[in-house]
């Protein structure tokens, strides 16, 4: 039998803070599933700034549910000012129930319940419309990926997330091109937050995002920023998948990262290669749940 610990689960399995029940299996949630979720996980966190309920792990394995949380409900199709009104509504709940409430007490305790089980868990996977990630946060004395996303483009490859030893250290992307090409760097652009008021879709109505290209997620040039790799490698058998045979590594800036946390799990970014002779080949990578899986992974470093 596969141990618990060595097991890959689908993070949608942990979402069942305060007794709610675990949703089988499927890759995304009915509208009001998501959002009642959402409400719940933002209550407790509430009302834990508030009244000191929970040790920092816990506090940040809560805060990492309550980002998938968000994330299911406005790729389900819930608008954005729903989402953020029921996370209004979550906060005014707790503010107006008090520390030595019994029922806060009780919700509290399925939660520590909750995370008894969370905390044992070092592989999750978040599945995505288009493409997820995995999330491992195992001891290691070598470098590897942390949370990963694994795309192809054209007959090109590219693994992109966060990388390190005993915690993520790194945003790295590695690209693998059969052709043999060399790229000198790499940049990464996604969306200015600060000129713009929310995700670029680009399709014809409202709702779910399933089955919208990653391509028609990104916003145009004029609004977008971007990061210059810092640093290139020819990539290593750690950050090599066994059937990647070459690859190149370019490792980007720490703002990066924490750019692409503050981004709609529905858009997405491009990796732009840079090849001599001003040639440019582009990845896409769903933002997805990142900001769910480097929680998860910042659980194990407290």
């Amino acid at each position: 039998m596969t141990s618990t610990r060595d097991t890959a689960r689908p993070a949608s399995r942990w979402w069942w803070w305060m007794g709610a029940a675990a949703l089988a299996g499927a890759p995304s949630l009915a509208h009001a599933q998501a959002l009642n979720l959402l409400y719940e996980r933002t209550v407790m966190i509430a009302a834990d700034q508030r009244c000191g309920l929970f040790t920092p792990a816990v506090s940040a394995a809560l805060g990492a549910s309550a980002a998938q949380a968000r994330g299911a409900a406005l790729r389900a199709g819930q608008p954005r000012n729903a989402v953020e009104a029921a996370e209004g509504r979550a906060r005014a709940r707790a503010r107006q129930t008090a520390c030595g409430s019994p029922d806060l007490a009780v919700a509290a305790a399925r939660v520590r319940d909750a995370f008894a089980g969370y905390s044992k868990i070092s592989r999750l996977t978040y599945p995505g419309d288009v493409a997820g990630w995995s999330a491992d946060r195992n001891f290691s004395r070598t470098t590897r990926w942390r949370l990963v996303q694994d795309n192809r483009f054209g007959s090109d490859r590219i693994l992109f997330g966060l990388a390190g030893k005993d915690a993520p250290s790194a945003l790295v992307a590695v690209g693998s091109f059969p052709d043999g090409a060399k790229p000198y760097g790499a940049r990464l652009m996604l969306r200015d937050v600060s000129r713009s008021t929310g995700p670029y879709l680009a399709r014809w109505s409202s709702g779910a995002t399933a089955g919208l290209s990653l391509e028609r997620r990104v916003p145009p040039r004029s609004m977008l920023v971007g990061f210059t790799a810092e640093a290139r490698s020819v990539a290593g058998s750690d950050l090599r998948p066994k059937d990647m045979k070459t690859g190149w590594a370019f490792r980007f800036p720490a703002a990066a990262a924490g750019a692409m946390g503050r981004l709609d799990p529905r858009e997405a970014v491009v990796v732009e290669f840079l090849f001599p002779g001003d040639v440019v080949r582009r990845a896409y990578v769903e933002v997805g749940d990142f900001a769910a899986g480097s929680a998860f992974l910042r659980v194990a470093a407290r």
